[in-house]
């Protein structure tokens, strides 16, 4: 079977050898007689790919001890409603710097549980950049301050941790794991698991203990970061196989050499992957050069009337997902760190003669 190259913004591409293992155990995993998708949660065979799977990616993230890892469910759209529920109170301000789509959806999720304010905001200029410190409304009353690191939608990426009198919180759904994070910078980092971690059915929540135990009076359980640091994230039947799966992915990014070096194979993919948008006449980026995504790059054509022509070609020549978002337009070429190099060469050659026959 030849595979194609999967540009989607998530569920996205899982390496290969991940789904070859994971093809080679689902019906009998190691010995059991059974799949990882049958056996119980809390028997002891998954309770040790539960373990092992939070051991793997505390080594790769450097995870202080002192922050409980939690492998939750619910996507990063129920913790835009979690993080509020457990971090301010009823009376209590939230700051948030808009930067995109799923900014501003984490703000109206959040604007229903709490005072909210926008510390900042570039959607004045279309999203097309991270907004400068120097514009920044910050306040030392806040409860927390949440920002999103990389916008898949829009392709703009924070390269630098803002460092503010408040816990930090962040959405890293789509460029966790794609390169170093001191994660003692944050207060909560969370993230779907359908870009970088795995497939989706898995929520990674990683939280200070000094800022659990105060959930506001009437957060459902499920919700609460303590209850589920508590019951090893097994408060309710958690999503086993996406679990087991994103242990396969941490177990693949340490044998690569972790964090630093798929961050080296990450940044050189996508300057690749710019210098070819740059470099012609025909395509363009919206985004300011210092804050453009390693992660989505969005980009248009000089002749919207293309579009279609160019995603019917792409999907012929094994190159799938292109489409941008239907808020943006245009294309996106999602290339998280299981994108070969050899998609990326794939993808700009393409790119080349459709260029050159539509001149």
């Amino acid at each position: 079977m030849s595979r194609i190259y999967n540009f989607s913004p998530g569920p996205a591409l899982v390496p290969e050898v991940v789904l070859e293992r994971a093809r080679d155990e689902l019906l009998d995993y190691r010995g059991t007689g059974m799949s990882i998708a049958e056996m119980s949660h809390r028997g002891k065979v998954f309770m040790k790919v539960a373990a092992d799977a939070e051991a793997s990616l505390r080594r790769l993230l450097a995870v202080p001890e002192h922050y409980d890892v939690l492998f939750l469910q619910g996507g990063a759209t129920l913790q835009f409603a979690a993080v509020p529920m457990n971090l301010c109170g009823s009376n209590d301000t939230a700051g948030y710097i808009n930067t995109g789509s799923w900014s501003s959806k984490a703000i109206k999720e959040a604007r229903a549980l709490c005072n909210v304010v926008e510390v900042a905001s570039s959607e004045g200029s279309k999203f097309d950049r991270i907004p400068p410190v120097d514009e920044w409304q910050m306040r030392e009353d806040l409860a927390y301050l949440h920002i999103t690191p990389n916008e898949t939608i829009g392709g703009v990426e924070y390269h630098w941790t803002p460092h503010v009198p408040v816990p930090l919180v962040a959405d890293m759904s789509s460029n966790i794991l794609s390169r170093p994070v001191d994660v003692s910078e944050y207060g909560v980092i969370y993230a779907g698991a359908q870009k970088n971690i795995g497939i989706s059915g898995l929520t990674v929540v990683i939280v200070d203990k000094a800022l659990t135990g105060k959930a506001r009076p009437g957060t459902p359980s499920v919700m609460d970061y303590a209850l589920q640091a508590k019951s090893d994230s097994m408060l309710n039947t958690p999503g086993t196989f996406p679990w087991y799966l994103a242990g396969l992915v941490f177990e693949w990014l340490e044998q690569l050499g972790g964090l630093t070096v798929i961050a080296e194979r990450n940044a050189r993919k996508a300057e690749r992957l710019y210098t070819a948008i740059d470099g012609s006449n025909f395509y363009s980026n919206p985004v300011m050069v210092s804050d453009r995504s390693v992660m989505n790059v969005p980009f248009t054509l000089a002749d919207a009337e293309r579009d279609t022509a160019f995603l019917e070609g792409a999907e012929a020549a094994g190159l799938s997902g292109l489409k941008g978002h239907r808020l943006v337009g245009g294309m996106r070429a999602s290339i998280y760190n299981a994108m070969p190099d050899d998609g990326i060469a794939a993808l700009i050659d393409y790119m080349r003669e459709f260029e050159r026959t539509s001149a």
